[in-house]
């Protein structure tokens, strides 16, 4: 996407035929929300004087306090192609300011916006993510609403006629990339109904704003075809739950700063100081990384989602996996990370993380190449692996622990998660579930 000036948005606007505009933004949970504009008040959102009320937003401010504006981000602007025959719908993905004109603190993205000039000031110039989200396709009743019915048979890499969810994943790629995206690769994934669509890495921001976007593309194209797409980690007992693998890494003056060609599998030691503040924090970020009751229903053993805290430069089963390609695309890959994550505090907690282990000059555990899974708790035990929290609460409590990952998020964005997760697992701990009843209603 290229850089743009006021002018270009206003010809831009002009010459698609666009005649409404979407001023997107994230809340602290992660939920896309917006403003929609009709075009003729375009030049005032350019001016950055169009206001909402940030009280009616969960976990922004007070009442008393509501009035936000918004700040939109030129090179974000993008038309939907789908909207054309309505008249059409473009999009800036905005900041969200005070009154004042200073940075709101409980905006995810101003807040990773912060993480990132500190980062330069360690003398790095880009961090760079590719992610990997993966989401569900369920059938819709007549209702129009989500039945848990799937529409293939599908596994790991499989064709139509088992794929049935082919052509809707192949419009998506097609929306996808006519918005600007480039992708990378798209496949059937190893649950049945379950869809992975890599696109390329692109600097920390962007990538977050791509992730966004990228929800909202899949969930609107999905529709067209009379299905749900869900990005819910865990949607089916039984079978693989969706993960959002994050490839990252750290450039200065233009060169990859994991990638040493005389070192230990062709790693720099920055990398391995990234990796140790990695390990380190894991457990204190993953409620950042992992943010719903659902996301733990992921996280257990004999589905592929790593639920130890440990690294390898080869094998799949441990929490950070350092991928075979060298050179540019040297990176550290954060298997834990789930698509329900708000993905501007996940790379703000992972970024802090690995930034920790450099400052620090911290030295990673040796790397676990052995199947984790296939370790009982002593030999885990031996190896110095540990499990990461098993619910949403036990992960919220260690999170309260680390001050590390709570400079990440910032007093208002920290406090108001918590606030906000902690009510989440009341609700769940408090629920009967169906489970209880099948169990226990006849027996007692």
């Amino acid at each position: 996407m290229g850089k743009y000036t006021r002018e270009d948005i206003m010809n831009l606007a002009r010459e698609e035929n666009v005649k409404f505009v979407r001023l997107q933004f994230t809340d602290i949970l992660g939920t896309i929300k917006n403003v929609e504009i009709p075009v003729s008040q375009l030049e005032k959102a350019l001016d950055n004087e169009m206001m909402f009320d940030g009280s009616s937003i969960e976990g922004f401010v007070r009442i008393e306090e509501s009035d936000m504006k918004l700040y939109p981000d030129l090179d974000t602007w993008v038309v939907f192609p789908w909207t054309a025959e309505k008249g059409k719908v473009a999009r800036m993905i905005c900041d969200i300011y005070k009154p004042d004109g200073t940075p709101f603190e409980g905006d995810p993205r101003n807040n990773l916006k912060r993480l990132l000039e500190e980062m330069k000031e360690h003398g790095f110039t880009n961090f760079n993510l590719g992610p990997e989200p993966e989401f569900f396709l369920f059938k819709l009743d007549v209702n129009g609403q989500p039945t848990l019915e799937l529409n293939d048979n599908g596994g790991y890499f499989d064709l139509a006629p088992t794929d049935l969810g082919e052509n809707c994943r192949r419009d998506i790629v097609l929306e996808l990339e006519e918005m600007g995206f480039e992708i990378e690769a798209s496949h059937h994934e190893v649950a049945p109904g379950q869809h992975e669509i890599d696109f390329k890495y692109a600097d920390a921001l962007a990538a977050c704003d791509d992730i966004q976007t990228f929800k909202l593309v899949v969930k609107t194209i999905a529709r067209k075809h009379g299905l749900h797409a869900t990005f819910m980690p865990k949607p089916l007992f039984g079978v693989n739950g969706s993960g959002m693998h994050c490839n990252m890494s750290l450039f200065k003056d233009g060169k990859n700063a994991f990638y040493d060609e005389n070192g230990e599998l062709e790693l720099s030691e920055t990398a391995y100081q990234f990796i140790a503040g990695t390990v380190k924090h894991a457990s204190a970020f993953t409620a950042i990384t992992n943010p719903t009751v659902n996301s733990y229903k992921r996280l257990v053993p004999g589905y592929e989602a790593p639920c130890y805290v440990a690294w390898s430069g080869q094998n799949r089963s441990p929490l950070i996996r350092i991928p075979a390609s060298r050179g540019m695309s040297t990176r550290v890959e954060v298997r834990s990370v789930d698509p329900a994550a708000n993905p501007y505090l996940a790379m703000a907690v992972l970024l802090q993380a690995g930034l920790d282990g450099i400052k620090n000059g911290m030295t990673p555990p040796p790397a676990v190449d052995r199947n984790i899974y296939a370790m009982n708790k002593e030999e885990r035990e031996a190896e110095g692996v540990e499990d990461l929290p098993a619910t949403l609460a036990e992960a919220l409590e260690v999170l309260k622990k680390s001050e590390v990952i709570k400079s990440a998020l910032g007093e208002h964005i920290f406090e108001h998660f918590v606030e906000a997760k902690e009510i989440e697992w009341d609700m769940f701990r408090t629920q009967v579930h169906p489970w209880e009843r099948e169990q226990y209603l006849q027996m007692y």
